[in-house]
């Protein structure tokens, strides 16, 4: 079972969720939410992450605004409250707290110094951002909305990185898809698969849109790609 811990840093002090594999010590693989904080669907993937060996660490992005988010995605007033912050959410800022978990993860007891960064959403995002704007060991970007306005930062990403994307996702259109592709179809540390049918957050385990099959693929694919550059 995971843990809360706090990560004090130079902005202020927030809590980060850690699940611990069996054996160590271990990769790290810093975990990065959705609009609805650290609920049970990312606890469920700290979890799984553990089982296939890795230290998870979530951290608590919105903690600026909201410390301590626990929102039920099934919810239409808690939907609201997590837009309402994706909105007003300092992606500047909220880069700079996942560089400083990165760098807490490398010194972290029981971790073999390695450190990967995945994320679902604002998450994904925040995985580009942060393979773009500082050094990692490996990013998988679940469906990360946004991804298309910072194209411009794609040359700097030099560490490997994969992302899923839906290709019926209502937040990305398939324009945007396209321009993602296009801006990465010459980076070989790039791959980018593509779910037939799926929508956004597809991958959710609880979510509206879960798609088991394509979850399941995706994620055998994460798990692959991390032990293949962690270990």
């Amino acid at each position: 079972m995971g843990e809360y811990h706090t990560l004090s840093t130079a902005d202020g002090s927030f809590r980060l969720y850690i699940d611990y594999p069996d054996q160590t010590p271990a990769p790290a693989v810093v975990v990065l939410q959705e609009i609805f904080g650290i609920n049970n669907d990312l606890r469920q993937s700290c979890r799984e992450l553990a089982e296939q060996g890795f230290i998870a660490i979530c951290p608590d992005l919105f903690w600026r605004q909201e410390p301590g988010l626990d929102l039920n995605e099934w919810s239409e007033q808690d939907w609201k409250k997590g837009f309402a912050l994706y909105e007003a959410y300092d992606f500047d800022a909220g880069e700079r707290d996942v560089e400083a978990v990165v760098a807490a993860a490398r010194k972290l007891e029981g971790a073999n110094g390695k450190v990967g960064v995945m994320g679902y959403c604002l998450g994904g995002l925040m995985t580009y951002l942060t393979a773009a704007r500082s050094s990692i060991d490996a990013g998988v970007e679940y469906y990360g909305g946004g991804t298309e306005k910072y194209l411009a930062e794609a040359p700097a990403i030099k560490a490997p990185l994969m992302m899923h994307l839906g290709e019926e996702d209502e937040f990305i259109s398939k324009d945007a898809q396209a321009k993602i592709k296009a801006a990465f179809s010459n980076k070989s540390n790039v791959t980018i698969y593509s779910y037939p049918g799926c929508s956004h957050a597809f991958a959710r385990h609880t979510g509206t849109h879960y798609d088991a099959d394509a979850a399941r693929l995706a994620n055998g694919r994460t798990y692959e790609f991390f032990h293949q550059y962690l270990a």
